[in-house]
């Protein structure tokens, strides 16, 4: 059962932080945060963005690393994360097929590998 996820503004996040509320706004210019919008278009923090926000900071702060490599570092570690989604789903599905007893046919396609994406073959 998963609760209501927390929502924060712009000013108790800059607060929390340390941070300008103008820098907060830069950085979603920027494409470096995504916070969640009110009916009335007020920028709302979740957790998820929040956490996102203190690598930022561990990254500018303690690293010294700038806007530009701070986008890279972030892009390569949601692509770390897919290929980790993707790495469980083959796992998955390999030991399914094992699981079977069928066992792996040689030259024969599991999965279907798009841009992005793993999905079981289909039976031929």
């Amino acid at each position: 059962m998963s609760s209501k996820p927390r929502y924060r503004m712009i000013s108790w996040v800059a607060e929390k932080y340390g941070i300008h509320p103008q820098t907060l706004r830069l950085w979603e210019r920027e494409g470096l945060l995504c916070p969640h919008r009110s009916k009335g278009n007020t920028r709302l923090y979740d957790d998820a963005t929040c956490e996102r926000l203190e690598t930022i900071l561990t990254l500018t702060r303690d690293l010294g690393v700038n806007l530009a490599g701070v986008e890279i570092i972030l892009n390569l570690r949601d692509q770390v994360r897919q290929l980790q989604r993707d790495v469980e789903t083959l796992s998955r599905l390999l030991k399914q097929k094992v699981g079977e007893g069928q066992g792996v046919p040689r030259y024969h396609a599991i999965v279907k590998v798009r841009p992005s994406t793993i999905q079981p073959a289909e039976p031929e």
